[in-house]
């Protein structure tokens, strides 16, 4: 009963969801190595690959980035009451815990060991960004090159911190270029397989010549 229970899909998105929701610390950026540690490696309900196009569109698209994955998922398992099930389990235990915990903000806030615990939470959130930043990047320069990837990486910093330009706009015009990207190298590697087989032919009848 106790392993039905633990292996019901419903049970699997509101447990995940609700520890990456109450654990998270610091916004959407820091929820997301939880989120993929979830949905990747522990409950395995999509591909790394997967993910990591989840996460681009989710930058690309309005409101907070951690909901729009959650809702994701739970579609992806449960059609709309999953995804419904999934935003909740994400939402609302943070929730109810910030409206239990309003009347001691201010004290909190100035309290010496809440500083301590941001103070030590803090790198350990920096690195798994960091190790979720170095997958996503490897792979990027395995697609594209790695001469290509490391402009990318250039092109993007600069747009980013150079011209402060908005990163929806920044990931909309990878996507594009992404698409164009891949149906270029699709029609080149068709062209080349045209070209095989145009000689293919003439190599089977000169080997029959030879026989003859």
């Amino acid at each position: 009963m106790a392993s039905a229970f633990r292996d019901n899909m419903y049970t699997q998105l509101t447990w995940a969801l609700m520890k990456t929701g109450i654990i998270g610390y610091g916004g959407g950026p820091s929820v997301i190595p939880l989120i993929r540690y979830e949905a990747v490696n522990h409950y395995k309900w999509l591909e790394d690959e997967e993910f990591g196009e989840i996460l681009a569109l989710a930058n690309a698209l309005p409101g907070p980035i951690a909901t729009k994955i959650a809702a994701y998922l739970g579609y992806r398992q449960k059609g709309v009451l999953g995804a419904i099930v999934a935003v909740l389990a994400h939402i609302v235990p943070s929730g109810i815990s910030m409206i239990a915990l309003l009347s001691f903000v201010q004290y909190l806030s100035s309290a010496a060991f809440v500083q301590g615990m941001i103070g030590a939470v803090t790198p350990v959130i920096a690195v798994m960004l960091g190790m979720m930043a170095y997958e996503f990047g490897e792979r990027a320069v395995k697609g594209l090159g790695i001469y290509v990837g490391i402009g990318f990486f250039a092109l993007s910093f600069g747009l980013l911190q150079g011209i402060h330009l908005h990163p929806a706009i920044v990931i909309v015009l990878f996507l594009g270029y992404g698409a164009f990207h891949l149906k270029t190298v699709a029609a080149i590697k068709r062209r080349k397989e045209r070209k095989l087989d145009r000689h293919k032919p003439q190599q089977k009848e000169g080997a029959t010549r030879g026989l003859d």
